[in-house]
């Protein structure tokens, strides 16, 4: 009878949700928060958390829900959601059922972590021109993650798998917390004091919320990646989540084990690689050993082989047929030759240089009587014009007028005067006579106009 004060959990998760059916408060509540812990699940229930600066909650949303929904959530998305509070009895945990779902903005880790991609997306830490290719044989591989993780397990156990030759070194830190930011950083400065030891370093943890993973969303855990003198491969959290630090690492793996993947080769294809390689190399030395020895065969049996004086026969041939036409072309040559002296001979004696000397002679000999005559000629014209002149000059003469009784008068200035009013009583003349010359006063002097005497 002690028994029946006691209760079963049952009846206590029942009687539990029959109080939040009862409520009327918890019939339809609306609620604002950030996405959490949001993994999409296709046709299916999902599942997440709701969550502000100081609580989360718990939330289911059915597939008939779910279905209605008109946009993608996302992690860390800030939205509206409307529904009613009961508990679910076979954990004794209440939580919320989402009915209608609409986008309210971004949530402030997630808006944080976009600007911080924008910016860093500007600086050029994600082109992918900074990439660098992987080695294909890495000696030793750096690891950053927990030491107490499922990451380091599995990579160690792929790589020992795939390629026993690499040797994989663990640098401890955390990965999640405060504190994670600063050990991922020391432990990538530790393998940059050493940067020639390795070829190749995986960075990577499992999966989580966004707040789990934010340590691989610092920026200086970023810039750190970047820095970085080898390859990275980054292996963080699943593979629908994505960070910066996956954005910058030369290559981004799903899991721990893909990333043990791209890192090292598989030795056991390796090895069917160099046996094929072999078996083609020797394949292709065989059929050109093949080919020489076919190609020499054909030359061994080869009439030239047989007789080796078919192998000048032609070339003697064709020395002769040269010897014949170098022949012919000098008698040719020759021949011009002696054509081009016979025609300059030819032309040379006919413009023989006496018979120049005697044409000149005999053209100087007919210009000089051709000039003789030509002058006697213009003595002629110039004695027969000379004696014209001699007689015009001398009927114009002034001594011809002096024969019929004429004088002419000068002054004392030998100034001939040919008025009477360059004349003044006392003024002394000479009078130029036939045959001489006198001298004479003037005494008086008298004017004649029209016939009339003028004093």
């Amino acid at each position: 009878m002690a028994d029946d004060k006691y209760l079963s959990v049952t009846d206590l998760n029942y009687y539990i949700t029959q109080k939040f059916k009862n409520d009327p408060y918890l019939h339809k509540v609306f609620l604002q928060g950030e996405l959490s812990n949001f993994r999409y699940r296709r046709n299916s229930h999902q599942y997440f958390s709701l969550k502000d600066e100081k609580s989360k909650l718990n939330v289911v949303m059915f597939r008939t829900y779910f279905d209605k929904v008109n946009f993608k959530p996302e992690e860390g998305m800030k939205v509206y959601i409307t529904g009613y509070v009961s508990v679910y009895g076979p954990q004794g945990t209440y939580q919320f059922y989402a009915e209608t779902m609409e986008p309210a903005g971004l949530g402030a880790l997630y808006e944080q972590l976009q600007q911080l991609q924008h910016k860093l997306a500007q600086e050029g830490l994600f082109n992918q021109e900074h990439k660098q290719p992987l080695p294909h044989f890495p000696d030793r591989i750096a690891v950053v993650t927990s030491a107490s993780g499922a990451v380091i397990h599995d990579i160690l156990v792929t790589v020992n798998r795939r390629f026993p030759h690499a040797q994989v070194d663990l640098f401890p830190a955390q990965v999640q917390g405060d504190q994670a930011a600063d050990s991922l950083v020391n432990a990538m400065k530790q393998i940059m004091a050493i940067k020639d030891k390795y070829d190749v370093m995986i960075i990577g943890r499992g999966g989580g919320s966004l707040e789990d993973l934010w340590p691989f969303n610092e920026e200086r855990v970023v810039r750190q990646i970047y820095e970085m003198p080898v390859p990275v491969i980054s292996s963080v959290g699943h593979e629908t989540d994505t960070t910066l630090c996956d954005l910058v690492a030369d290559v981004r793996a799903a899991t721990p084990t893909a990333a043990a993947e791209y890192a090292t080769p598989n030795l056991t294809n390796e090895l069917a690689n160099i046996h094929q390689l072999q078996s083609s190399m020797l394949a292709s030395m065989q059929n050109i050993i093949h080919a020489r020895r076919e190609a020499l065969k054909r030359i061994d049996n080869s009439i030239i082989m047989r007789e080796p004086t078919r192998l000048y026969d032609e070339q003697a041939q064709t020395l002769d047929f040269l010897k014949e036409q170098l022949r012919r072309n000098m008698v040719r040559l020759l021949e011009l030759a002696q054509q081009k002296y016979q025609l300059t001979r030819q032309q040379l004696l006919a413009k023989n240089p006496k018979d120049r000397v005697k044409q000149y002679e005999e053209r100087a000999s007919f210009y000089r009587q051709k000039l003789d005559a030509n002058v006697k000629n213009i003595l002629q014209e110039k004695r027969h014009g000379l004696a014209k002149i001699g007689q015009q000059l001398d009927d114009y003469s002034p001594l011809k007028t002096l024969d019929r009784g004429y004088v002419y008068v000068v002054n004392e200035q030998k100034q001939t005067i040919s008025s009477v009013t360059q004349l003044k009583p006392n003024n002394k003349v000479n009078l130029n006579f036939k045959d001489g010359k006198a001298v004479a006063v003037i005494k008086s002097t008298r004017r004649i106009k029209n016939g009339n005497e003028e004093k």
